[in-house]
C-alpha cells in the first residue's frame, strides 16, 4: 500500500495567477514525506537526538498541471530503493485522477558535521516494510 498525504490548497499557496506557485509543491511533497516517515515508525526526534537526520539531496520534479484555490490533493509517496545511506522515492501531486506533479527523491542520512551516515539495518527495516 502507498502512504499518501491529503492536503486543501490554501489561498497563500497560491500566486497572481491563481495557480499554486511552484515552490509549494516541494513543501507539500515535504510535508508527505515527513508523513510517510511517521506512518513508517520513524522518530526524527529520536533520530536528531542521536545526531542525525534526513536530508533531501536531489529532486527531478515535473510540473504536469496546476493545482488552484481550494483544490483537494493527494500527495503518494512510493519507496523505489535503498542503498548505503541514501533511500529513493517516488511522490505524486494528484486532483482525483489527474497527475499535477511528480517529483524522483534522493533521501540522505547525515550526521551533525553533514557527513553521510549508513543506514542502520533497524531504520532500514522500518524504511522498506510494507
Amino acid at each position: 500500500m502507498t502512504p499518501t498525504y491529503a492536503l486543501r490548497v490554501n489561498y497563500e499557496d497560491t500566486d497572481f495567477s491563481g495557480f499554486v506557485y511552484h515552490a509549494n509543491y516541494l513543501k507539500f511533497c515535504e510535508r508527505a514525506r515527513s508523513d510517510y516517515l511517521r506512518v513508517k515508525g520513524v522518530d526524527q526526534k529520536a533520530l536528531f537526538a542521536e545526531g542525525v537526520a534526513f536530508v533531501v539531496r536531489r529532486m527531478d520534479c515535473n510540473f504536469l498541471a496546476p493545482a488552484r484555490f481550494e483544490d483537494e490533493l493527494t500527495v503518494a509517496t512510493d519507496f523505489r530503493e535503498m542503498a548505503g545511506a541514501r533511500f529513493e522515492l517516488f511522490q505524486t501531486i494528484s486532483r482525483g485522477a489527474d497527475t499535477l506533479f511528480t517529483a524522483a527523491v534522493t533521501v540522505v542520512l547525515i550526521d551533525g558535521r553533514g557527513r553521510p551516515k549508513r543506514i542502520s539495518p533497524e531504520l532500514a527495516a522500518a524504511l522498506t516494510h510494507p
